[in-house]
């Protein structure tokens, strides 16, 4: 589905490779995995945020007022970011690659927006793209030539694309349109549960974008922020709920798997690398010891004790110290090594999940998500990463 109108990458050096200023959004970001939350869950995590190497993307149309509170009272001093969320609820299109439906905006939303974030104190600036559906190469489009147009370097170009951009057909055209923007891009995927599960393709293709693109990272994401940061990516979020893990495309209604019941907090398992809910995890280990972790937030608490809801404030802790943890260890990775590194921690993990339901008795006790799967058979890149430094 190439577009003939997909632009001509910047002027580029003997290498080829399109020139890219280096600005405060590229600086900012580099080597970072990101926390992202909606406002009312900001308190339940910030704690545990790696001051260095982590930071917050506070997601959703209240998100400018929590960033504004949190400056003001001296809550959070890291790396903020305020992201409108506008994917959510509208779709981008060529004629308005930035709705303001329902919002106050009196010149140019894009322009307005930049302003307004970094007037209430965020970081840098996202830039509030609508959703870019499969295969809506002129909304697509439209969005990169005016951000391009914009050239400031405090702005992250944000790329809520359906996941259907990563089919084969049509990566090529998203790697061009990538390159054709300078600076920091946070590329998001949407689709229903898992995106990255929707098609093989997916995985290989997202790795490939990443290798290729200098200056792009993953949001929205959950184990994919892992692996994107290993294979290439310049910074990645993980999502503090399941609701920012991916983006359900608008105006679809979510759907859920409503395994493990209702009314529990949904509990990160490092052993298996997959959230659970609490009250599937007691359920399980009924009559067997459960796992106790020691992350910085529990320090040797059992799972099976997050079985309500209103476990959920140190769930959510529990969740965000074992993230930190692993982005310690990946630290602790040589950089030539990490995608192999990571590719066989997956692969331990999804033979774990027979050593466990074997040990309960329960033969589908739980099951391995398909994007661990994915990740576990994804081969180590083999791509020099967009960002790193020139040999030599």
């Amino acid at each position: 589905m190439t577009d003939p109108r997909t632009p001509t990458s910047p002027a580029s050096d003997q290498s080829g490779v399109p020139a890219q200023p280096v600005g405060p959004a590229v600086v900012g970001l580099q080597g970072r995995l990101l926390l992202q939350s909606i406002p009312q869950r900001v308190g339940w995590i910030s704690e545990q945020l790696d001051p260095v190497r982590s930071g917050l993307v506070v997601s959703g149309s209240k998100a400018l007022a929590k960033v504004r509170q949190l400056r003001e009272t001296g809550a959070f001093t890291g790396l903020l970011i305020a992201d409108p969320a506008v994917y959510e609820a509208q779709a981008a299109s060529e004629g308005d690659p930035f709705p303001t439906e329902g919002q106050l905006s009196f010149g140019d939303p894009l322009s307005d927006a930049v302003e307004d974030q970094l007037a209430h104190g965020a970081s840098l600036a996202m830039s509030p793209t609508g959703y870019i559906h499969a295969e809506d190469s002129g909304a697509l489009l439209a969005a990169a030539r005016r951000i391009a147009d914009l050239g400031d370097p405090r702005v992250v170009f944000a790329v809520p694309v359906d996941v259907g951009w990563l089919r084969d057909d049509a990566v090529k055209q998203l790697i061009a349109v990538l390159k054709f923007v300078p600076g920091a891009k946070a590329l998001m995927l949407g689709g229903q549960m898992d995106p990255l599960g929707h098609f093989p393709a997916a995985v290989a293709n997202l790795v490939r974008v990443l290798g290729e693109v200098a200056h792009t990272g993953l949001l929205r994401a959950d184990l994919a922020a892992f692996g994107a940061l290993v294979n290439g990516a310049a910074f990645t979020a993980f999502g503090v709920t399941s609701g920012l893990r991916h983006i359900v495309p608008p105006p679809q209604p979510a759907k859920t798997s409503h395994r493990g019941g209702p009314g529990s907090a949904h509990v990160l398992v490092e052993g298996l690398m997959a959230f659970f809910l609490g009250r599937k995890i007691a359920d399980r280990f009924g009559a067997v010891q459960a796992p106790t972790c020691y992350c910085a937030a529990c320090d040797g608490r059992q799972l099976d004790t997050f079985a309500t809801l209103s476990e959920q404030v140190p769930a959510a802790a529990h969740n965000a110290a074992v993230l930190m943890g692993w982005l310690r260890k990946i630290d602790a990775v040589d950089a030539s090594r990490r995608a192999s590194w990571w590719q066989l921690r997956c692969q331990q993990a999804v033979d774990r999940y027979d050593v466990v339901n074997a040990a309960l008795r329960q033969p589908d006790a739980f099951t391995a998500p398909q994007q661990l799967k994915r990740w576990a058979g994804q081969p180590a890149s083999t791509l020099q990463p967009a960002d790193a430094p020139p040999a030599g």
